[in-house]
């Protein structure tokens, strides 16, 4: 039975001064258009480092340090709630260990998040089962405001172990190296690295290829390293902003590969593992509507690739030494997309999707395959990192949203499947809980998948608050994972669903390009129609829907709260992408030039700039009962500004009917993500389900 007593009517907020934010018109002309922006005095970029509160100028420091202040206050009265949560969710809180595979040499690197603390503990284990410490990211991160650390990985000699990390918040991480033999941790680059893909080992393990940001945040040069010290060498230099950049080494280890790519194009310069200072090759040079990527198996390379209207991929041997076209490997089949490949010396493996649910493929040499799914309606396979080419078997991490992840090895001589590793919570009972796969039907007539959590001991006639969440942006699939935090809110007496909405990938490359550019209102829509249909059907309460979406997603909700207000109960918009009719108008910004596939560009071209003011969420605010708004924003965040959510709420509170609250949670340490820790996560958590709590007239056992 549901754990929290819920009453019929929201409950009320507390009378709290409100902070007024001044309105100064600031008239923007552009493509022989004219808007008026009243808060572009909130946007502040400094001329060097990263802003703190103390940099700003007066009066913008004195409205945000009063959004603060307002936000304490007014949600204050949610703090047992929060607490309860919290509570919940930190007793729950397994020990976590992710078991790796041996490397090639017998070693086992792992992470451990013992119960009750807040980081990571690395270690290895050596072939003859002996424990070595590596290092404790607590002790790394003891004396900052901010610590997240990422791509932690060996060399493949296991000398070496690399990690970066980011003191800051901003994104801009400096890259660690620690000798496992003498246990000497050495800060090999310095600052301004990039940290997700952004760096890797040469095959010999003498040289870390790694990428720098440029003063935009971009990621734009290669550099070569020598790992025990030495001048850095640029490998390669990138002046197109619309390109990104990430390296790794290909699967057998032949190759450091670069890959620059943008929404719809990309090229790939190799350099040899017999040859790690001679310069780059390339592959294929870019093409506008053609992308591709490469790895190699056995004495081919692979090229996995869009080209030719292949819009799900097929994957192509090439020539090593002349790249070219050997054999198409796997044809290109529609609504079926190959997710990723994974090479070993025996088998070919494809994560791939079909009717949006993932399956593995395991190809042999001789081009006979073996399917692996799972008979649940809706899961999450991930191929685990660091898998040596010589294995003979493949580690994945399954997990589902009453499921906690859990690592399987899957032979592959005969297909058998061993559990090596589950994430077990304390006192948490999967079979509590029910996971559905239900769809909705959009206004234009297309299917929208929903996955729903429920618990199993509710009726399922019995209409109860939810939280739809969502993405739908960038062609990345919001996953079913499982998460702890989603089952505290069901515990609570909620049902927690995910609306796989058109501009992920869920359904394959189409069902991304029809939720971007000039179609991103089917995002938005198909949303709605998700709440709608839940409503409809008897799983949520009418008028107890509250809607949550991070980053792009924070847009995804807010766009659907401007269509519909009066559909939700709460709207809690995490680091929201909001004012995207000026962002896409700023060509500095760090990822403007890089997304304008994505979302169109209005700078040059009078239809994009028509679609996104019809559909940015600042600039479409109007007079209307909006519902309480929770937003939260990062002081140093380059990706989402913080005033992206401040003029948000500044322009809600100037046009809202209802007298809810709007609340910017500002983080003055913090950039696009919170600290990387487990208490940050579940504080934030427990924050946004107390507000939704309140928002559907909830309360928690702690007032029972």
């Amino acid at each position: 039975m549901s754990l929290a007593p819920l009453s019929a009517s929201a409950a009320p907020w507390p009378e709290v001064s409100v902070p007024v934010a001044r309105r100064l018109d600031h008239e923007i002309r552009q493509l022989g258009r004219v808007r008026v922006d009243s808060y572009a005095w909130m946007k502040y970029i400094p001329p060097s480092g990263s802003r703190t509160l103390e940099s700003l100028p007066p009066p913008l420091r004195e409205h945000l340090e009063a959004e603060m202040a307002y936000a304490q206050d007014v949600l204050r009265p949610l703090e047992a709630d929060a607490v309860w949560f919290y509570e919940h969710m930190a007793q729950r809180a397994p020990e976590i260990s992710e078991p790796l595979p041996a490397s090639s040499k017998g070693w086992r690197y792992d992470f451990k998040l013992p119960a009750g603390r807040a980081h990571r503990i690395f270690s290895r284990v050596g072939p003859g089962g002996d424990t070595q410490l590596l290092f404790d990211e607590g002790a790394r991160a003891d004396g900052h405001a901010y610590y997240r650390a990422t791509d932690h990985q060996p060399s493949l000699d296991d000398r070496y172990f690399a990690w970066a990390e980011d003191v800051i918040g901003d994104d801009r991480h400096r890259i660690c190296v620690l000798d496992m033999t003498s246990g000497v941790v050495r800060t090999v680059v310095q600052a301004d690295a990039f940290g997700y893909g952004g760096f890797t080992f040469s095959p010999s393990s003498r040289y870390l290829f790694w990428i720098w940001r440029d003063a935009h945040s971009r990621p734009t040069r290669l550099y070569r390293s020598p790992v025990e010290g030495g001048v850095a060498v640029l490998v390669y230099e990138e002046h197109d902003p619309a390109i990104f950049m990430q390296v790794a080494r290909t699967a057998a280890n032949g190759f450091v590969a670069l890959t620059l790519a943008g929404p719809d194009t990309s090229e790939v310069h190799l350099i040899a593992a017999e040859a790690e200072t001679a310069p780059l090759r390339l592959v294929r040079p870019r093409r506008r509507g053609v992308r591709y990527e490469i790895n190699e198996w056995n004495d081919t390379l692979l090229m996995l690739t869009d080209a030719d209207d292949a819009t799900d991929r097929k994957l192509l041997d090439i020539d090593p030494a002349s790249f070219a076209v050997r054999r198409v490997r796997v044809p290109h089949r529609a609504n079926t997309p190959i997710v990723a490949i994974l090479p070993f010396a025996d088998m070919l493996v494809r994560l791939e999707r079909a009717d949006g649910l993932p399956r593995l493929v395991l190809m042999r040499p001789d081009g006979s395959e073996t399917f692996v799914g799972f008979d649940e309606p809706a899961y999450v396979i991930e191929l685990a990192p660091s898998q040596p080419y010589d294995a003979r078997r493949l580690r994945i991490v399954h997990q589902a949203p009453a499921g906690p992840p859990r690592w399987l090895d899957i032979d592959f001589a005969n297909g058998s499947c061993t559990v090596v590793g589950q994430e077990r919570l304390s006192g948490f009972d999967p079979e509590a809980y029910q996971v559905e796969r239900l769809h909705a039907t959009a206004p234009d007539g297309e299917t929208v998948p929903i996955t729903m959590l429920s618990r199993k001991d509710v009726r399922a006639d019995a209409p109860l608050p939810l939280l739809l969440t969502g993405y739908g942006a960038y062609g990345i699939a919001c996953e079913p994972r499982f998460s702890l935090a989603a089952t505290a809110l069901v515990d609570a007496g909620f049902r927690y669903a995910i609306a796989h909405v058109r501009g992920g990938s869920e359904k394959g490359r189409r069902w991304y390009q029809d939720g971007c550019r000039e179609k991103k209102r089917n995002s938005m829509t198909d949303f709605i129609a998700c709440a709608r249909h839940l409503q409809d059907s008897g799983y949520a309460a009418p008028g107890k829907i509250v809607a949550h979406g991070v980053s792009a997603g924070g847009l995804l909700v807010s766009g659907a709260m401007n269509i519909a207000p009066t559909l939700w109960a709460g709207v809690i918009a995490q680091v929201p992408f909001v004012d995207m009719l000026n962002t896409m108008s700023d060509a500095d910004h760090p990822l403007v030039p890089l997304l304008r596939p994505d979302w169109g560009d209005p700078l040059s071209d009078p239809h994009a700039y028509d679609h996104m003011a019809a559909l940015s969420p600042y600039e479409n605010v109007r007079r209307a009962a909006y519902p309480p708004v929770l937003c939260t924003a990062g002081l140093k965040d380059d990706r989402v500004p913080y005033w992206e959510p401040a003029k948000l709420v500044a322009n809600i509170r100037h046009h809202s009917t209802s007298g809810n609250p709007a609340v910017l949670r500002l983080n003055p340490d913090s950039g696009h993500q919170e600290s990387d820790d487990q208490n940050s996560e579940f504080a934030q958590a427990a924050l946004f389900w107390a507000f939704a709590l309140h928002c559907v007239g909830g309360q928690t056992p702690h007032g029972v």
